[in-house]
């Protein structure tokens, strides 16, 4: 008998030894609860079923707020309990405050130095530092307030160009809410609008819809390498050809960007009202150019666009979602919207304040549907412990937030929409209950922006236009699969002015 068929002979038994010792070593070192059996290579991908957010927490329910499982050759820790997130984002802030290395983010995060994908230390801390102080800070959006009123009225005055008489529109929404998000960040970053009236016959507005066309696909996509690395030795790898060439096209066009703002940028210049974001680096590049490098400042501006976009779109088109099956929620807000704003002017910023029913229904659609359910995902620095359990180095964490915050030990009935259950809610009596944004050293540097853009397009749209079904059925609120957790069904809905808004609309 030859030495092959020995070895095939005896595999099984071989495997079989393999994954049971190595489940015993696992007790034995007191990591997480974790599913068995662990298959050498695959770990337990077999078990990710899509969507993934309900196969976790299926998990969870099997193994506990707090497991353990292999994901290829990745560790990966999974908090599902409101206690063992608090000790991750307290206890072990710091030890959490890495980020894992995924392939889409060396391309699009600048081979890990972007905001988002940097690792902890001193590069990471001055670009949180330049993000919260000069870009995101309250004077600095105070000071663009005047574009995001622009765009949120421009939608509101082409939907209403699009009515008929007094006859319900059909309107899928968010082909319509994202052209507004990135008109919104491209102009506060750069001064330019690449959506709307005259932008069909620009090249560059053509070259940016493709750029954006094509991160959606590929950011969207997943890469089996990031979990089984020896794939991507035997097989050619056409997605990091793509993101290589992306990320070249996304370098080229921040960087025209920037050679535009520094040709208009003289040595004595003033800070205008309305200056852009590329426009406060560039002065602060001539006092410290060592440290606002172009690629710093490039690099910041891509990372706020990629950020800013997509979670902000997913927020109002779940938050119209809900609306459309809630019409005594939307009738609700219309009347505040009705009482605190003046009959003869639309919404503003500064209106959202005065309107608390408004900012409830952001919070709750935040809370049943959180657009990053299991957040960024964090990696751990060093060995340490997260309930009594060992967790080793380099372990990715992914915080079940969308479970959290529909935890019923926490909220009372949490699977029925009820933005009641947030009055009086003032930013410190909800804690790690609700943290759509995260929180600790990683938290979201724009949750300031969100609020503000959700709250003005939203609060536009109720005050502007009565909303209904398509039909009778309720609207699918199933959530697609993935770490972004967008409508499965893209929502579509039947609009029309309200009649004490039509000569508003009409001067626009």
């Amino acid at each position: 008998m030859d030495i092959a068929h020995l070895f095939y002979m005896y595999l099984p038994l071989i495997l079989a030894l393999y994954v049971i010792t190595r489940h015993l070593i696992h007790k034995l070192l007191n990591f997480p609860p974790t599913p068995f059996p662990v298959i050498p290579l695959i770990g337990h991908l077999y078990l990710l079923k899509k969507p993934l957010q309900k196969t976790l927490s299926n998990l969870s329910d099997s193994y506990g707020p707090v497991f353990f499982l292999w994901l290829g050759s990745r560790p990966v820790l999974v908090v599902s309990s409101v206690s063992a997130a608090e000790e991750c984002f307290t206890k072990n802030d710091i030890n959490f405050a890495n980020r894992p290395q995924f392939l889409y983010a060396k391309y699009l995060g600048n081979n890990y130095t972007s905001l988002i994908w940097a690792p902890y230390g001193d590069h990471w801390r001055n670009l949180r530092r330049i993000s919260s102080i000069e870009l995101l800070s309250f004077y600095r959006l105070q000071k663009l307030s005047q574009i995001r009123l622009d765009e949120v009225q421009t939608l509101m005055h082409k939907l209403f160009l699009s009515c008929n008489e007094n006859k319900y529109q059909t309107l899928q929404m968010k082909p319509a809410l994202s052209k507004l998000m990135f008109n919104v960040m491209t102009r506060m970053i750069a001064g330019k609008r690449y959506f709307g009236e005259n932008t069909s016959k620009s090249e560059e507005a053509k070259r940016f819809q493709e750029i954006i066309a094509e991160s959606s696909v590929l950011v969207g996509a997943s890469n089996t390498g990031d979990f089984m690395p020896f794939i991507r030795w035997f097989v050619l790898n056409k997605m990091e050809k793509r993101l290589k060439n992306l990320h070249k096209k996304r370098d080229e066009l921040a960087q025209k960007w920037i050679d535009e703002f520094r040709d208009k940028l003289s040595d004595n210049s003033g800070e205008s009202e309305d200056k852009s974001m590329i426009e406060v680096l560039l002065s602060l590049q001539q006092r410290e150019p060592d440290y606002y490098t172009d690629e710093t400042i490039k690099s910041l501006m891509l990372a706020l666009l990629q950020a800013g976009v997509s979670t902000t779109v997913d927020t109002m088109e779940w938050a119209m979602a809900y609306l459309l099956n809630s019409p005594d929620v939307l009738k609700k807000a219309q009347n505040e919207i009705d009482n605190c704003v003046s009959q003869d002017c639309l919404i503003d910023e500064a209106d959202i304040a005065e309107l608390p029913y408004l900012k409830c229904i952001i919070r709750e659609v935040m809370r049943m549907c959180p657009v990053a359910p299991f957040l960024v995902p964090h990696e751990s620095s060093r060995d340490l412990t997260v309930c009594g359990f060992h967790v080793p180095r380099k372990t990715m964490l992914l915080v079940n937030v969308k479970t959290i915050q529909n935890d019923p030990n926490y909220w009372k009935d949490p699977e029925i929409f009820m933005p009641e259950r947030f009055e009086g809610y003032d930013g410190a009596n909800v804690g790690f209950n609700w943290m759509p944004f995260g929180s600790g050293r990683r938290g979201c540097p724009g949750e300031g922006l969100a609020m503000r853009i959700v709250g003005l397009a939203l609060g536009s749209l109720i005050q502007c236009f009565d909303w209904d079904r398509m039909g009778k059925e309720m609207v699918d609120m199933t959530s697609g699969g993935g770490l972004t957790a967008p409508m499965a069904q893209p929502l579509m809905a039947k609009y029309r002015p309200r009649p004490t808004m039509i000569n508003l609309l009409s001067q626009i």
